[in-house]
């Protein structure tokens, strides 16, 4: 068994830096756009007190870090355990990441290890019990050596190559069933029938009140812009779960009177857009902004930080623990749109449907530079969609703030090019 080479912490970083990334960033979201929903000033000081003053992020029992949407939370719930989302979005972090991986690393990998290398990071998530890592990617199949040697404990979910077999799904909810069992052993609590039902119902509560905001995106014109939405759902990688439901159920309660007075939040020519690709992760939300700014909204997404994380509920046959835990695995494999499988029609199709629900007039597909599995299936996104007539505009980009001219004039660009077209169709 090879050693693992122990890596040192860094002293304390400039946490001014980091903050004043995120100040920057949470100003432009709040000031630069009028008619901002009155219940997004929750998440507004969510995020202010967590990324720009430091402040602890309260938690009830053993805190268990993820990297992945594809780990059970149920579970981590019904064991006792908080779950909190470790993936990052910061570009200082990124180049603290930088320092001691390799230079065409993604940066959402380089900048979850840099957060985690760094002293007094923010959000402060305080002690890790575990982090559960799935193994989606190459690049995060290594960084769980890299974790350990910090001083983590890490436990690896191998996530199956394929999803629509019957030996994939068996051996998907053995793993599941392995990290019930480990988790039971960190938190020293047992997984009863009463503490998964209880588990299932604070989730599935998250997910009614993200359904309803959804489904307000259908609208047009939209309620709400996108930027919001995606401030919402990176809120959950790291909120109480109840303070989140019901800050969602208030959003959503002032959507319906919105639309009910019939208000709109953007002009009602704008182009609606559908957002794929790798996930835009607080404060890394610069393409959807450009898109806004632009005179889009983004009116629905197909990611790992919205979306895909939220929108699929558990669907329970018997109410016994084993059966209980493997429709929980059912639900994190089957619906699951992530392109590390080895054939991903599902995702096209959803893509599709988005689409088409949405009544969206294109897709931006974004993919971080150095993330193999997006900038490979962005071919045969982009084949399905122009088969359909659906305009693609592909951004391969990263963390760094150096290419928002060069994005900003190739967005504005893309969006003309949309109006153009449904000028020339009602012609």
């Amino acid at each position: 068994m090879s050693e693992i080479r122990e890596v040192p912490l860094k002293p304390a970083f400039n946490q001014s830096r980091q903050a004043r990334e995120a100040e920057v960033m949470l100003n432009h979201i709040v000031d630069d756009f009028i008619d901002n929903p009155a219940a997004m000033t929750y998440f507004y000081d969510l995020f202010r007190h967590a990324f720009i003053e430091g402040q602890p992020l309260d938690r009830d029992g053993p805190g268990i870090g993820t990297t992945c949407i594809q780990v059970p939370e149920e579970l981590i719930y019904a064991a006792g355990g908080t779950p909190v989302r470790l993936c990052n979005g910061a570009y200082h972090y990124d180049q603290v990441g930088a320092d001691f991986m390799p230079a065409k690393s993604c940066s959402l990998v380089k900048a979850t290890l840099g957060r985690l290398h760094s002293e007094k990071a923010v959000p402060d998530v305080g002690k890790l019990e575990m982090i559960v890592n799935p193994t989606t990617c190459d690049q995060k199949k290594k960084a769980a050596q890299m974790m350990e040697g910090m001083g983590y404990e890490v436990y690896d979910m191998d996530l199956p190559s394929a999803k629509d077999n019957e030996a994939a799904r068996e051996y998907w909810r053995r793993v599941v069933k392995q990290l019930a069992a480990r988790l039971q052993k960190v938190t020293g609590k047992r997984l009863t029938r009463q503490r998964l039902r209880e588990a299932m119902a604070k989730t599935s509560r998250a997910q009614a009140a993200f359904r309803t905001l959804h489904n307000f995106r259908r609208k047009a014109p939209s309620l709400i812009l996108g930027k919001d939405v995606f401030l919402v759902t990176n809120a959950y990688f790291f909120d109480d779960i109840e303070r989140w439901s019901a800050a969602v159920e208030a959003l959503n309660a002032e959507l319906a009177q919105r639309e009910a007075e019939a208000f709109s939040a953007v002009q009602k020519k704008a182009p609606r857009i559908v957002f794929t690709g790798s996930p835009p992760i607080f404060p890394n939300v610069k393409l959807p902004l450009l898109i806004e700014e632009a005179g889009g909204v983004v009116v629905a997404d197909e990611t790992c930080s919205a979306n895909r994380m939220l929108y699929d509920m558990t669907a329970v046959d018997e109410w016994l623990v084993s059966h209980m835990i493997e429709s929980i695995a059912d639900k994190y494999l089957k619906p699951c749109t992530c392109p590390i499988f080895t054939r991903n029609d599902d995702r096209i199709r959803r893509l599709l449907d988005l689409v088409s629900t949405f009544n969206a007039d294109g897709v931006v597909y974004q993919s971080f530079a150095g993330c193999q599995v997006y900038e490979m299936e962005q071919k045969s996104v982009a084949d399905a969609l122009n088969q359909a007539g659906i305009p693609m505009l592909y951004v391969e980009t990263d963390y760094s703030p150096d290419d928002m001219g060069q994005l900003s004039t190739r967005v504005e660009a893309f969006l003309e090019s949309i109006k153009t077209r449904k000028r020339k169709a009602r012609a």
